[in-house]
């Protein structure tokens, strides 16, 4: 389930937002699960692997993995998509987008193995992985948002006298806002749940709790770290709802 299914719901004549409907869905899940460990009786491998500051830790440095990821994949992203849209170097587009398909379309955690096997293992190991899986739809959606801005409207402003760059700016990258927007919570989802792979990277995350559960046919194990990573998931993806809301210009 993402924001966007739950955010908006029907009502008499209109739409209604409902913004604390998901993190409402959130609290549900952590209550649920905290109730269902609270009443097995566990043993001292599960005590010791779902200790608050095990999980606390693990929940802090997935949230790490994913800023880090996000944020360069945007800084590569974006200019990128804004330079392969450029005339004299937008036909060059193909080949990135298709290095970037590659990318998303090669598992994750060949990705980690193969950086792991190349240059060891790590946090930025892990980070550099989430970049290269995340990248597309951050570079697509860029380049797609640009290239549908009306072409009149482009002409107009050259027209009034404007620089290349000021279009860009004052055209052509606000009514593209949207598109990138969603292109950047896309990767934001992708990071959330490709982070847990970094564990076998000994970058830790959630993935660390997940595959402590697999390892030590631990089910309650599991089922934490399985759920903290949907709600991770679930209040990232909120979240970045929050912020296309408030990043979107006026009247688009």
């Amino acid at each position: 389930m993402s924001a966007a299914a739950v955010e908006n719901v029907e009502v008499s004549g209109g739409r209604r937002s409902v913004p604390w409907l998901l993190p409402l869905v959130v609290v549900a899940l952590l209550v649920g699960v905290w109730a269902y460990v609270n009443s097995l009786h566990m043993d001292s491998i599960e005590t010791r692997s779902l200790a608050f500051d095990v999980v606390a830790t693990a929940v802090w440095k997935h949230i790490e993995l994913v800023v880090a990821s996000t944020i360069l994949t945007i800084a590569i992203g974006v200019p990128l998509g804004v330079l392969l849209t450029r005339p004299g170097i937008g036909r060059i587009g193909a080949v990135f987008l298709a290095v970037a398909n590659a990318g998303q379309a090669v598992p994750s955690i060949g990705v980690l193995v193969v950086l792991a096997m190349l240059f060891g293992v790590g946090f930025w190991m892990a980070v550099v992985a989430l970049v290269a899986y995340a990248l597309l739809p951050v570079l697509r959606n860029t380049m797609v948002g640009i290239r549908q801005v009306d072409a009149a409207l482009i002409d107009a402003g050259r027209g009034m006298g404007m620089s290349g760059f000021r279009v860009l700016t004052t055209i052509e990258l606000p009514l593209a806002v949207p598109v990138m927007l969603a292109g950047i919570r896309v990767a934001l989802i992708l990071n959330v749940g490709a982070g847990t792979l970094a564990a076998y990277t000994n970058a830790g995350g959630l993935g660390s709790i997940i595959s402590s559960g697999i390892a030590l046919d631990r089910m309650p194990v599991l089922i934490v770290g399985s759920t903290l990573t949907i709600c991770l998931a679930l209040t990232v993806d909120w979240l970045a709802g929050l912020a296309e809301r408030v990043l979107r210009p006026r009247g688009i």
